[in-house]
Protein backbone atom coordinates (compact mmCIF):
# COMPACT_ATOMS: atom_id res chain seq x y z
CA UNK A 1 0.00 0.00 0.00
CA UNK A 2 3.10 2.61 1.01
CA UNK A 3 4.16 2.09 -2.48
CA UNK A 4 1.18 2.74 -3.99
CA UNK A 5 0.74 6.21 -2.36
CA UNK A 6 4.35 6.76 -3.48
CA UNK A 7 3.73 6.22 -7.01
CA UNK A 8 0.54 8.03 -6.29
CA UNK A 9 2.75 11.39 -5.57
CA UNK A 10 6.10 10.49 -8.08
CA UNK A 11 2.77 10.44 -10.55
CA UNK A 12 1.41 13.59 -9.92
CA UNK A 13 4.29 15.70 -9.36
CA UNK A 14 5.46 14.35 -12.83
CA UNK A 15 1.92 15.45 -14.16
CA UNK A 16 2.35 19.21 -12.39
CA UNK A 17 5.81 19.68 -13.71
CA UNK A 18 5.23 18.82 -17.46
CA UNK A 19 1.73 21.23 -17.41
CA UNK A 20 3.78 24.05 -15.28
CA UNK A 21 6.90 23.80 -18.08
CA UNK A 22 4.23 24.53 -20.52
CA UNK A 23 3.16 27.54 -19.18
CA UNK A 24 6.17 29.05 -19.92
CA UNK A 25 6.23 28.60 -23.67
CA UNK A 26 4.82 31.38 -25.50
CA UNK A 27 1.70 30.64 -27.64
CA UNK A 28 2.38 29.90 -31.37
CA UNK A 29 1.27 34.17 -32.09
CA UNK A 30 3.02 35.86 -34.91
CA UNK A 31 2.57 38.89 -33.20
CA UNK A 32 4.47 37.83 -30.23
CA UNK A 33 7.63 39.94 -30.91
CA UNK A 34 5.93 43.39 -31.78
CA UNK A 35 7.13 45.46 -28.87
CA UNK A 36 9.97 46.96 -27.68
CA UNK A 37 13.77 44.84 -27.10
CA UNK A 38 16.79 46.01 -25.29
CA UNK A 39 19.91 44.87 -27.56
CA UNK A 40 22.09 42.18 -25.98
CA UNK A 41 25.13 44.90 -25.29
CA UNK A 42 22.62 46.61 -23.36
CA UNK A 43 23.26 50.01 -25.55
CA UNK A 44 19.75 50.18 -27.55
CA UNK A 45 15.97 49.29 -28.00
CA UNK A 46 14.54 48.39 -30.94
CA UNK A 47 11.42 48.55 -31.37
CA UNK A 48 9.72 46.00 -33.44
CA UNK A 49 6.36 46.54 -35.68
CA UNK A 50 4.57 44.81 -37.77
CA UNK A 51 4.26 45.87 -41.10
CA UNK A 52 1.40 44.31 -43.19
CA UNK A 53 2.33 40.47 -43.05
CA UNK A 54 5.95 41.32 -42.40
CA UNK A 55 8.12 42.14 -39.12
CA UNK A 56 10.26 45.30 -39.16
CA UNK A 57 12.27 47.02 -36.44
CA UNK A 58 13.53 50.36 -35.61
CA UNK A 59 16.04 52.04 -33.21
CA UNK A 60 14.37 53.88 -30.81
CA UNK A 61 17.07 54.31 -27.85
CA UNK A 62 20.46 54.55 -27.71
CA UNK A 63 22.84 54.70 -24.13
CA UNK A 64 24.62 57.51 -26.20
CA UNK A 65 22.76 58.96 -28.68
CA UNK A 66 25.35 61.58 -29.30
CA UNK A 67 28.81 61.87 -30.96
CA UNK A 68 31.10 62.72 -27.89
CA UNK A 69 33.38 64.51 -29.91
CA UNK A 70 30.78 66.86 -31.94
CA UNK A 71 28.00 66.60 -29.06
CA UNK A 72 25.28 66.20 -31.99
CA UNK A 73 23.73 62.90 -32.61
CA UNK A 74 25.47 59.68 -34.06
CA UNK A 75 24.45 59.82 -37.59
CA UNK A 76 24.68 56.18 -40.15
CA UNK A 77 28.46 57.11 -40.97
CA UNK A 78 29.29 53.34 -42.36
CA UNK A 79 26.36 53.08 -44.87
CA UNK A 80 27.75 51.99 -48.10
CA UNK A 81 25.22 54.43 -49.97
CA UNK A 82 27.11 58.16 -49.13
CA UNK A 83 23.64 59.65 -49.46
CA UNK A 84 22.53 58.00 -46.02
CA UNK A 85 25.37 58.88 -43.89
CA UNK A 86 23.82 61.62 -42.55
CA UNK A 87 20.87 59.81 -41.14
CA UNK A 88 20.58 59.72 -37.75
CA UNK A 89 20.84 56.68 -35.99
CA UNK A 90 17.96 57.01 -33.83
CA UNK A 91 14.98 56.18 -35.82
CA UNK A 92 16.79 54.23 -38.49
CA UNK A 93 15.56 50.57 -39.17
CA UNK A 94 17.35 47.81 -38.39
CA UNK A 95 15.10 44.80 -39.31
CA UNK A 96 12.86 44.39 -42.26
CA UNK A 97 11.03 41.76 -43.76
CA UNK A 98 10.47 39.02 -41.27
CA UNK A 99 8.12 36.59 -41.87
CA UNK A 100 6.44 34.13 -39.79
CA UNK A 101 7.37 30.82 -39.83
CA UNK A 102 5.45 29.01 -36.78
CA UNK A 103 6.94 27.75 -33.79
CA UNK A 104 7.92 31.09 -32.54
CA UNK A 105 10.07 31.80 -35.13
CA UNK A 106 10.39 34.45 -37.55
CA UNK A 107 12.75 34.17 -40.76
CA UNK A 108 13.92 35.54 -44.52
CA UNK A 109 14.44 38.82 -42.96
CA UNK A 110 17.23 41.21 -43.00
CA UNK A 111 19.38 42.82 -40.33
CA UNK A 112 21.69 46.53 -40.59
CA UNK A 113 24.11 47.12 -38.82
CA UNK A 114 25.35 50.29 -38.49
CA UNK A 115 28.77 49.53 -36.87
CA UNK A 116 30.03 48.06 -40.48
CA UNK A 117 27.57 49.47 -42.98
CA UNK A 118 26.75 45.76 -43.63
CA UNK A 119 23.10 43.51 -44.19
CA UNK A 120 22.68 40.37 -43.05
CA UNK A 121 20.21 37.54 -43.16
CA UNK A 122 18.70 37.45 -39.94
CA UNK A 123 16.28 35.17 -38.11
CA UNK A 124 14.56 35.59 -34.64
CA UNK A 125 13.48 33.22 -32.17
CA UNK A 126 10.98 34.23 -29.27
CA UNK A 127 12.59 31.67 -25.86
CA UNK A 128 10.01 32.55 -23.35
CA UNK A 129 7.70 35.45 -23.34
CA UNK A 130 10.83 38.04 -22.57
CA UNK A 131 13.50 36.55 -24.48
CA UNK A 132 15.10 36.55 -28.37
CA UNK A 133 17.10 35.33 -29.96
CA UNK A 134 18.88 37.13 -33.10
CA UNK A 135 21.17 35.84 -35.28
CA UNK A 136 22.64 37.44 -38.45
CA UNK A 137 24.26 35.41 -41.12
CA UNK A 138 26.06 35.02 -44.30
CA UNK A 139 24.59 32.07 -46.18
CA UNK A 140 23.44 29.54 -44.08
CA UNK A 141 22.25 30.10 -39.91
CA UNK A 142 25.16 28.09 -39.16
CA UNK A 143 27.69 30.72 -39.74
CA UNK A 144 26.78 33.60 -37.90
CA UNK A 145 26.03 35.11 -34.61
CA UNK A 146 23.56 35.42 -31.91
CA UNK A 147 22.58 38.53 -29.79
CA UNK A 148 20.23 37.72 -26.90
CA UNK A 149 17.65 40.54 -26.34
CA UNK A 150 15.03 41.52 -23.42
CA UNK A 151 11.71 42.53 -23.80
CA UNK A 152 11.43 45.99 -22.42
CA UNK A 153 8.90 46.61 -19.94
CA UNK A 154 6.16 49.25 -20.98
Amino acid sequence: METRKQNYYIISTLICVTIASFSFIPADNPDAIVGTWLTGGKNGKIQIYKEGHKYCGKLVWMDMPNDPQTKRPKVDNNNPDPQKRNQPLLGLELLRDFRYDGENVWDSGKIYDPESGKVYSCKMTLRGNNTLEVRGYVGISLIGRTETWQRVKQ
